[in-house]
């Protein structure tokens, strides 16, 4: 007989976060009596409890291209399972941080209604043997696309589970065929018109973010197409985001176009604005000092119970060596 030994990361499923317990970042913020700067940058790529927002709809309702069709709902890879119950959809899709549309998340779900994500580029560039320019349904065809179950955790201490659809930038990687003199890897999201925008303040936009190469090819680093068996919302990113795991959920990028090899490390726009409160890494861990939230502990949101923050994210067994 066979018996399954759980990773240190997997969660028991009785402790996921459902997906109605997102937190109303927006009256949260108030009550604390947080503004500015400090304020903005909290959470880019988190998600937090929400009032009324969409409804979570049956894959049979989504318009999907023929490509799309082919892959959602996509095989779950069972080497990344979870213990605790995923987070619910309808919560999920409600309550985002997506700076470029509005500052009030509730919004940010009716403000992405007319976000234009068909059709899309992504142009893979830099210091690569095959550079090349994508659509979406280039990346599904070509690229083994996969379910996983991932821990998300925010810098702010919150904790939910999430099942992302994607493939491995690994995969993406050995495609484009960098060369050696490549040592990290710079993500850069859309910048739409201006009557689209409303920016919270001036800032260093596009939002970028970057990887050093050993962290780009680390089994767990995703290249995400779709959420809860279907394409990706507007309001997480869609047509394309990164998802880094063991990282703070701010580096996790939205709506990308353009994925750039480099031989520098890339400036990232929140180290860029707050370099005391948001280091290139963003690693999770609990020992490293944050001046307005202890890491120490983080938030199951459902329960609001507090569990001791494991090293990155409990997948330490993954990553740790990339840092020893």
């Amino acid at each position: 007989m066979l018996i399954k030994i759980h990773d240190c990361w997997e969660i028991p499923e009785k402790e996921a976060t459902p997906e109605s317990v997102y937190i109303d970042r927006r009256k949260f913020l108030k009550t604390m009596g947080l503004t500015g700067i400090y304020t903005i940058g909290l959470l880019y790529g988190c998600t937090r409890l929400g009032g009324n927002g969409p409804k979570a709809k049956p894959l049979s309702e989504w318009l999907l291209t023929e490509t799309e069709a082919k892959v959602y709902p996509a095989g779950r890879n069972i080497e990344f399972m979870l213990d605790r119950p995923i987070t619910d959809e309808s919560i999920a899709a409600r309550y985002n941080n997506f700076y470029e549309f509005s500052s009030d998340k509730d919004d940010v779900w009716k403000k992405t209604e007319n976000f234009i994500t068909r059709p899309w580029e992504v142009e893979v560039t830099g210091l690569v043997e095959k550079p090349q320019v994508f659509d979406p349904d280039d990346l599904l065809r070509l690229m083994p696309m996969e379910e996983r179950l991932y821990r998300h955790r925010c810098v702010e201490a919150w904790a939910m589970a999430v099942p992302w659809t994607g493939f491995s930038m690994k995969a993406l990687i050995d495609h484009v065929r960098p060369l050696s003199k490549a040592r990290f890897v710079r993500f850069v999201s859309f910048l739409p018109q201006k009557k689209n925008i409303f920016y919270v303040f001036s800032g260093p936009w596009p939002y970028t973010e970057g990887l050093t190469m050993e962290e780009a090819v680390n089994p767990l680093t995703l290249l995400v197409t779709g959420i809860y068996g279907h394409p990706l919302p507007k309001q997480h990113g869609a047509p394309l985001r990164l998802i880094v795991p063991w990282k703070y959920g701010y580096k996790s990028i939205k709506s990308i176009v353009k994925i750039e090899f480099t031989e520098e490390q890339p400036k990232t726009f929140w180290n860029t604005v707050v370099p005391d409160e948001y280091d290139f890494l963003a690693n999770v861990n609990p020992n490293i000092h944050h001046p307005r939230w202890s890491q120490a502990t983080e938030k199951m949101i459902d329960t609001g119970k507090r569990n001791p923050t494991l090293l990155y994210n409990g997948y330490e067994r993954y990553v740790a060596h990339l840092y020893a």
